[in-house]
């Protein structure tokens, strides 16, 4: 019998993409299309005690040991887990069918593989984890025969764009807004104040992921990221600067046909798509595009304005532990930054010294790869950029 309800665990359900996730489920046409067992979060938990009582999981996983308790003395029936443990707690469970991974930093990756050994399909808006151990997770989601679901517009965007018809490309075409500095002078990027950074033209996201977004950061993690879930070289990806955000991104075919998703700006339609591909199922429904009065307009990326984009082409092509370096040297400058603790400049130029100085391991091990990331951590939370 076809089984019509999907047990879903959402991971990071506080978050940005975590919200959204439970607005598209709540809005759904379908009511009885998911069911809610399972759901985590970090530090919010006044809003997660909120999502508590609206979503009645059946497990949950809070940041502390403390938050555990607390949740465990006004929730008594709710299996309370807590920690990176308590995430893999919540993605070990036979019974689960989707696990949206929402969680930020490499905190997705473990729970990652353990759903994906269950036979869990998972809807992905972790970078960290293809990042991370791109080869590993995607042998591991082909042996089980689980399906890897992008939340990324961009990435959502070549799904829908190719039909899945992986084999027939001859390029993908993932367009970047520029983020606010699009338009500013090298020097005016080196020495941009915080406040300035946290302005993003289109996207309301997280704070580390908006200034990924105007150091061009978060596009080279999405190059990565692209190479692993659609098993095409790098010579195949190209970036195009697109400031209107309505192309969200496109696909070349083997032909020259060109394929794009066009739409206004919205995280809950890639969402809605990973949650019920590869049906289109009825729900939120954005504003439709007009296509009169528009200005579409295409760049070339600055390789030299924003050189995080190339450091990731580069750092993607060598592989191995390189993109570990990449993201973790990132991560730790970027709130560094947020701290107002260094510039904007350091960023570019830590990460440069990082990749430039370490010693790739080709083929790591999962191990291997928590142990460089956790290296460079260690070393640069110490260190003064």
């Amino acid at each position: 019998m076809h089984k019509t309800t999907k047990n879903i665990a959402i991971l990071g359900s506080t978050g940005s993409i975590g919200t959204q996730t439970l607005e598209v489920i709540e809005n759904l046409k379908n009511k009885e299309l998911f069911n809610i067992i399972s759901m985590s979060c970090g530090n919010n938990i006044a809003r997660f005690r909120e999502q508590i009582k609206k979503f009645h999981p059946k497990k949950v996983c809070v940041g502390t040991k403390d938050a555990a308790k607390e949740i465990e003395s006004e929730f008594p029936k709710l299996e309370v887990f807590f920690g990176d443990e308590g995430l893999i707690e919540l993605a070990d469970d036979k019974d689960l069918d989707i696990m949206l991974t929402g969680t930020s930093c490499c905190v997705g990756l473990k729970p990652t593989l353990k759903a994906i050994e269950n036979g869990t399909d998972i809807a992905l808006a972790n970078k960290e984890t293809l990042v991370m151990a791109g080869d590993i997770v995607t042998k591991a989601a082909k042996q089980a025969g689980v399906k890897i679901l992008p939340v990324d517009s961009e990435h959502s965007a070549i799904l829908q764009s190719s039909g899945g018809n992986f084999h027939l490309l001859n390029k993908i075409i993932i367009t970047a807004s520029g983020g606010p500095f699009l338009n500013s002078t090298a020097d005016e990027i080196l020495n941009a104040k915080c406040a300035d950074a946290l302005k993003h033209p289109n996207w309301n996201m997280g704070k580390k992921i908006t200034i990924d977004s105007a150091t061009l950061m978060n596009k080279g993690l999405e190059v990565i990221e692209a190479h692993h879930l659609f098993n095409l070289p790098y010579e195949k990806i190209d970036v195009v600067v697109h400031p209107e955000s309505l192309v969200h991104s496109a696909v070349e075919f083997l032909d020259g046909s060109i394929v794009a998703q066009i739409g206004t700006p919205s995280m809950h339609i890639p969402i809605q798509y990973a949650l019920t591909y590869p049906n289109r199922e009825i729900g939120i429904k954005t504003n439709s595009f007009n296509f009169f009065g528009q200005n579409l307009t295409f760049k070339k990326p600055d390789f030299e304005k924003f050189p995080c984009l190339k450091m990731a082409f580069e750092a993607g092509k060598i592989g191995g532990t390189m993109p570990v370096v990449l993201n973790a040297a990132n991560e730790v400058c970027v709130y560094k930054f947020l701290n107002n603790e260094i510039g904007m400049g350091d960023i570019f130029k830590t990460v440069e010294y990082e990749l430039n100085h370490h010693n790739v391991i080709k083929n790591p091990t999962l191990d291997e790869i928590f142990d460089v990331d956790r290296e460079i951590r260690e070393k640069l939370s110490k260190a003064v950029c």
